[in-house]
C-alpha cells in the first residue's frame, strides 16, 4: 500500500494547479513546472488541496500513486521556495569563478574546465572554494550539481575534488615505508 501516495498536499496561497489526462502543470511565484500523470492515476485539487486517487490496486499502480504524488511535491515546492545543492572545493589550486554565464573552474588539469550554465538554473560562487547551484526543478538542480562534481570528484587520501556539503569522504590510510 502507497502511504505516500494518500496524503494530501496543501497548496500554498500563490500555486496553481491544472490537471489534464497525462500532465499536471503548476504554476507559482518562481515559475512553472510540469510533471506527467501516469495511466492509473488521477489527480483532483479540491479546496485548495491536490488530492491522487488511483484506479486499481495492483502494484504497478499503488507505486505509480507514490510517485506521482512525490514529484507533484517536489514541483510545488520548487515553484514557492526553490531547490539548491551546495559544492564545496578542496585542494591546493583548485577554484572556480563565474565568466559571463559559464563556470570556469581550475581543478588541477592542464586547462580550465568550463562549464556553461543551463537554462532554468542559477549557478552562484560564493567565493572561490563554494558552488551553489539552485533552480526550480529539483530534478535538473541534483543533475547540474552531479554534472559539476563529476569534473573532479573527491579521492579518498587527502579528500581533493569537489564534494557536496556535508558529504562523508572515506579516507583511506597512505602506504607505509618501508622499515
Amino acid at each position: 500500500m502507497s502511504r505516500v501516495g494518500k496524503s494530501i498536499i496543501k497548496l500554498p496561497a500563490k500555486v496553481e494547479v491544472k490537471a489534464d489526462a497525462e500532465t499536471l502543470t503548476i504554476k507559482g511565484p518562481l515559475g512553472e513546472l510540469k510533471t506527467p500523470l501516469y495511466e492509473g492515476v488521477s489527480a483532483n485539487v479540491e479546496n485548495g488541496e491536490l488530492v491522487f486517487t488511483r484506479k486499481s490496486e495492483d502494484q504497478k499502480t499503488v507505486a505509480l500513486h507514490g510517485l506521482v504524488r512525490s514529484l507533484a511535491m517536489n514541483c510545488v515546492k520548487g515553484v514557492t521556495t526553490g531547490w539548491e545543492k551546495n559544492l564545496e572545493i578542496t585542494g591546493v589550486g583548485y577554484r572556480a569563478q563565474k565568466r559571463g554565464k559559464d563556470l570556469v573552474m581550475a581543478l588541477g588539469y592542464s586547462h580550465e574546465v568550463v562549464f556553461p550554465e543551463p537554462t532554468g538554473i542559477k549557478i552562484d560562487v560564493a567565493d572561490q572554494l563554494k558552488i551553489k547551484v539552485s533552480g526550480i526543478d529539483r530534478q535538473l538542480v541534483g543533475q547540474v550539481a552531479a554534472d559539476i562534481r563529476s569534473k573532479r570528484p573527491p579521492e579518498p587520501y587527502k579528500g581533493k575534488g569537489i564534494k557536496y556539503q556535508n558529504e562523508y569522504i572515506r579516507r583511506k590510510a597512505g602506504k607505509t615505508g618501508k622499515k
